[in-house]
């Protein structure tokens, strides 16, 4: 049975292809008093993009050569070394820069692909809106946009949601 709050996050979820159009959704979903973590930030040129939209943004990679890499040629930016399945360590680092939440991440993924990349893909987007609770998640997956793009909520053949109506004592 699942559990009733396990659906009700308020996290919104936006799914990207390629670089073109992960990077086009700063401007609308990146304001000034946001604070952004960039998930598979790779050598910054991302973070480098989302910097000026936003308060503060923190950019991170497993790879600890391309975060030297990113630090080297944008000093002006903040990066650390973080995987991205290790949640709990995104919220210690949080911590550990003094910062209170990260309003919106952003999440590269496109390192990984295909069917069970895309069951991966969906736990850690559940993981990070559940533990660190930002306002939007926004990642790059080619699988999990051509997934949800295949996806549509029932509604009922009159249009209205199922958990809206109540079923009577005993069915």
């Amino acid at each position: 049975m699942p559990n009733n709050q396990q659906f009700k996050l308020k996290t919104k979820f936006i799914g990207t292809r390629d670089v073109h159009e992960y990077r086009q959704t700063i401007g609308t979903w990146v304001s000034e008093l946001d604070t952004v973590l960039e998930i598979g930030c790779e050598w910054g040129t991302t973070t480098v993009q989302i910097a000026p939209a936003c308060s503060r943004v923190v950019g991170t990679d497993v790879s600890a050569d391309c975060i030297d890499r990113a630090r080297r040629e944008h000093p002006e930016c903040e990066f650390a070394v973080l995987d991205a399945f290790d949640v709990r360590a995104a919220a210690d680092l949080a911590s550990e820069l003094d910062i209170e939440r990260f309003s919106k991440i952003y999440i590269d993924m496109s390192g990984l692909s295909g069917y069970r990349s895309l069951l991966d893909t969906i736990s850690l987007l559940t993981m990070y809106a559940t533990v660190l609770r930002p306002e939007a998640i926004v990642i790059k997956s080619a699988s999990l946009k051509h997934f949800a793009n295949l996806c549509q909520p029932w509604r009922g053949h009159d249009g209205v949601s199922r958990k809206s109506r109540r079923q009577p004592a005993g069915d």
